[in-house]
């Protein structure tokens, strides 16, 4: 390799250089596939800062669950663990031992039995923690049909079809027939006669949504966990629940804290929850938590010691950083009980009044208002000249990424608009997006888009 030298001059003229007459005027840079040479660092910062402007506004995305907003002394402790590998806890102690905490902490606040380390994984989302949940659920029944000399082949599991695909996927990996309750127009959630009608012994477990994706809403758990209970007694079987709690996890405790959905009720064996939604962290960080040592089948345990001493595992990653474990003890040590009410009754107030307001700009119907996690959905109930589709496209024009979707089988003739709200949406930001909202929604009376049917497959 010959390489240039660079005299006085030709230093000076690049340092010197416009950023965009000359230091960027490469030429197109191959997108799929490596450049023949490399560039200067600034240089690429530059170019791939600007590529990156063409992306939404994070802190204006009102679709996603997932936190867009963090204290900036939480992202200097996160940036100083981006490289340590949380897997090696030999090597990084302090890591793991805050992993322990944060595991400790969120089974504590499901009210998990106060004997010993809890029984759980921290996990890269929910996504993660709904395999891991759901394998031992499978794992569990299996055995006790072969220990009973039964077939352990045909496994099925009892979920909504309100679920968060994540669970879609688990069936079809994992080879389980899912058994889904329909929503319907005017109920979005599961019902206890609907669950018992499709029990049998072949039922791995029961899957209830504390906080839906479709609406926000919390499903009837107690109801679900009793009548299960009932069923378990009459009929000699031990169908489980699970509580998929990925968004109201880190709700439900500070704003329902009476409300009984996790291991108060003792069938509940096993929840989930999202650390990167309402446990404010950045992606992706969750947890998944049993009720005993017993719900979670030593066989799926893997121990290795390639890293260092004996290490016992239960993930499907195996390699990923400490930063955002750290992230989430940093906002446990930070908040505590006090500081995570506040905040979830400050977003709550935030949902409750665009809620209160969107009822009065005229076609809306409010399904959902943030009584349950801070997430409110509506839809169109007038005969208007657009959709819920129209005004998601013309809130883009002002920043705002408000999804527009139908509801599951069953319910695929209601469409709906959704507000997630997320820490750093201030109730200033909340007029806008109602102002905007009702602007969206007089324009569009002047100036109809007649092909918005035809786009959306739904007409009101």
């Amino acid at each position: 390799m010959v390489i240039k030298k660079m005299s006085n001059s030709e230093i000076v003229d690049e340092l010197l250089a416009p950023a965009y007459t000359h230091r960027m005027d490469l030429g197109p840079m191959p997108k799929y596939r490596l450049p023949d040479h490399g560039t200067l660092p600034d240089v690429a910062e530059r170019l791939i800062h600007d590529e990156l402007m063409l992306d939404g506004n994070a802190r204006l995305n009102m679709a996603t669950f997932v936190t867009t907003w963090m204290e900036p002394q939480a992202e200097k402790l996160m940036a100083e663990a981006f490289d340590k590998n949380m897997i090696d806890k030999d090597e990084y102690p302090m890591t793991a031992e805050i992993e322990t905490r944060c595991v400790n902490i969120v089974a504590d606040l499901f009210h998990a039995p106060a004997e010993g380390d809890a029984i759980g994984v921290s996990t890269t989302g929910s996504s993660e923690a709904v395999m891991l949940g759901g394998l031992a659920m499978k794992w569990q029944w299996r055995k006790r049909r072969e220990a009973a000399g039964q077939d352990g082949s045909k496994p099925n599991l009892i979920l909504g079809s309100n679920v968060q695909v994540v669970w879609e996927k688990f069936c079809r990996y994992w080879d389980v027939e899912p058994r889904y309750v329909p929503v319907e127009r005017g109920r979005y959630v599961i019902t206890p006669d609907e669950v018992l009608a499709r029990m049998d012994e072949n039922t791995i477990g029961v899957v209830a949504i504390l906080g839906t994706t479709y609406t926000g809403e919390y499903e009837p758990i107690k109801e679900i966990h009793d009548a299960v209970v009932a069923n378990n007694d009459a009929t000699g079987l031990q169908v489980p629940l699970h509580i998929d709690a990925a968004s109201g996890g880190f709700v439900a405790p500070f704003l329902q804290p009476d409300m009984e959905w996790d291991f108060r009720l003792p069938n509940v064996r096993s929840i989930n929850v999202s650390g990167h939604k309402y446990g404010l962290v950045y992606p992706g960080i969750g947890f998944v938590v049993w009720q005993s040592e017993a719900d979670l089948p030593e066989e799926l345990i893997f121990h290795v010691n390639y890293l260092g001493g004996d290490m016992p595992t239960f993930t499907l990653n195996f390699s990923r950083p400490g930063n955002q474990i750290v992230g989430q003890y940093y906002n446990f040590v930070r908040l505590g009980r006090s500081g995570y009410t506040k905040v979830m009754k400050a977003l709550q107030q935030t949902a409750l009044s665009i809620s209160s307001r969107i009822a009065d700009i005229g076609p809306f119907s409010v399904i959902s208002d943030g009584t349950a996690i801070p997430v409110l959905t509506f839809e169109i109930t007038e005969d208007v000249p657009y959709t819920v589709y129209d005004i998601s496209d013309q809130l883009r024009y002002n920043g705002w990424q408000v999804p527009a979707y139908t509801m599951p089988d069953n319910a695929t003739d209601v469409a709906v608009l959704r507000i997630v709200v997320r820490e750093g949406f201030t109730l200033d930001l909340a007029d806008s997006l109602v102002n905007d909202l009702r602007a969206a929604c007089d324009d569009l009376s002047t100036n109809p888009r007649v092909q918005s049917a035809e786009r959306s497959g739904f007409s009101h």
